[in-house]
This record gives C-alpha cells, sequence and structure tokens, in this order.
C-alpha cells in the first residue's frame, strides 16, 4: 500500500543499500536510491520490481556539501517532505597495519563514511525539523566494527566508532524536534564486500578462517522495523549478524 512516507537511502546502487532500499520500496515508502551510478541505481529501481510507491535516482557524492544539499532540495520539491534517512555509504581499505596506510587512504575512509553520514545527516535533520508535521528518523549503518575491530582495519574501525558517538548525540539533539536516531550494526551479511569472509579471511589470532554469513534480507527486514516505529520509540542500537560468526565471546 502506498503512502506518503519518504526515505532516502545512501549507497542504495548495490549490497545492503540497495536491500534496504528495495524492501522500503515494498513496504510502500516512497523512496530516493542514492549513490554515484546511475547505471546502478537505475538498475536497483529495475530490479525491485513495480511497486505502489514511488523510486527516485539521484546521483550524488556524499562526501560533497554542495551535492548532498542539492539532494535534499530534490527531494523536498519530489515528495514534500524526509521521514527517513538510512545512512548507508561507506567504504574500507585493504587490511594494513597504520604504518602501511597513505593519508589519503585514511582521508578518503574518513570522507566517505563519517563526514558524508555528517552532511546526509545535517541536510535531513534540517528538513526534518522545518516540515509539517514536524520529525523523522535517521538510522545509521554502524556494523559490528563499531565495536569490535578486524585485524588491520584502522581507517574503518575508527570512523564507525564515531558513527556511535554521532548517533548518541542526533538520538540527544532531535529530541525537541521528533527526530529519533537509531544506528545498525551489521555482522557478516553475504554481499559482493562479504564474499571473502565465507572463503577466508584473518583472525584476531593471526590464522586465516571462513566464516559464517546471512543473507542481506535479515538487514533489510530490520531496518524496516526500525523505521516502521512510531517516532516516540526508537531502536537506538541493533546489531543483527551471522549468528555463528566470530564475533561474540573469544571467536
Amino acid at each position: 500500500m502506498a503512502s506518503n512516507r519518504v526515505a532516502v537511502v545512501t549507497g542504495a546502487g548495490k549490497g545492503i543499500g540497495k536491500a534496504v532500499a528495495t524492501a522500503l520500496l515494498k513496504e510502500g515508502w516512497n523512496t530516493v536510491f542514492c549513490g554515484r551510478s546511475k547505471h546502478a541505481l537505475d538498475e536497483a529501481i529495475r530490479d525491485a520490481g513495480k511497486t505502489d510507491a514511488k523510486a527516485l535516482a539521484i546521483v550524488c557524492d556524499v562526501t560533497r556539501p554542495d551535492q548532498v544539499d542539492d539532494m535534499f532540495e530534490t527531494i523536498t520539491e519530489a515528495f514534500g517532505r524526509v521521514d527517513l534517512l538510512f545512512n548507508n555509504a561507506g567504504m574500507g581499505y585493504k587490511a594494513s597495519t597504520i604504518d602501511e596506510i597513505p593519508v589519503e587512504a585514511w582521508n578518503e575512509v574518513v570522507s566517505v563514511n563519517l563526514t558524508g553520514t555528517f552532511l546526509c545527516s545535517r541536510a535531513a535533520f534540517a528538513a526534518m525539523r522545518r516540515q509539517e508535521p514536524m520529525g523523522g528518523r535517521i538510522v545509521n549503518n554502524g556494523s559490528v566494527s563499531a565495536h569490535a575491530p578486524r585485524p588491520g582495519s584502522v581507517p574503518y574501525t575508527a570512523t564507525k566508532h564515531a558513527i556511535t558517538g554521532l548517533t548518541k548525540t542526533l538520538a540527544l539533539d532531535g529530541r525537541p524536534f521528533d527526530i529519533a536516531c537509531g544506528q545498525i550494526d551489521i555482522g557478516n551479511a553475504l554481499t559482493e564486500m562479504a564474499v571473502p569472509m565465507s572463503v577466508g579471511v584473518q583472525q584476531a589470532n593471526g590464522s586465516i578462517a571462513a566464516e559464517a554469513v546471512m543473507d542481506v534480507a535479515r538487514v533489510a527486514e530490520a531496518v524496516v522495523y526500525m523505521a516502521s516505529l512510531p517516532l516516540d520509540a526508537n531502536v537506538l542500537f541493533m546489531t543483527v549478524m551471522a549468528t555463528k560468526m566470530p564475533y561474540v565471546g573469544r571467536g
């Protein structure tokens, strides 16, 4: 059933973003698929199939303040409001100790994962506090790396820990404006990025081991649940992970 609810998903051309944007669309959310590749976004919308809700592809580099502001202006012109932002766009760097990581690589990961989330949240927050009725929800993709690192993951892990601080602060600052903010921490959802985990990746003890993975649809279902709550309730943190992945306890 179509509704007037409007969702924005960054990094929606593939992987987790595509799965979440598609699920929201099928649940009746008018959904903006945001990413850097128009071809990938159009393909994601085609793959979603026919729905009652509307899909809109917007090419945007989330590290560019001008492009982010233009995107949210386009969204409000097209739909009149913003009810949900899923900050999903992100990137990592090959496993390396800190002395092997170029400064340029650090800056790029921080720019996409942290500054991109800041810029999109900033624009969404501004729209949500000024629209009628006021309010909305921001969900950040934190990753289990927001809690525990993999070996050689300084840039990615540092940004994901920072996302946790951003989530908590937005959850606090959004209260007067009926803006809820939560975080989903995802472990081993089977996307193109996670394929190596099912084959074999380095463990904390230096060994190489294959890890359990889960269907990315479980992530999409979780985000849809978080988004479905009334604004007087909030999932502040949710961890969705492959049950047998080496995370809980000592592995």
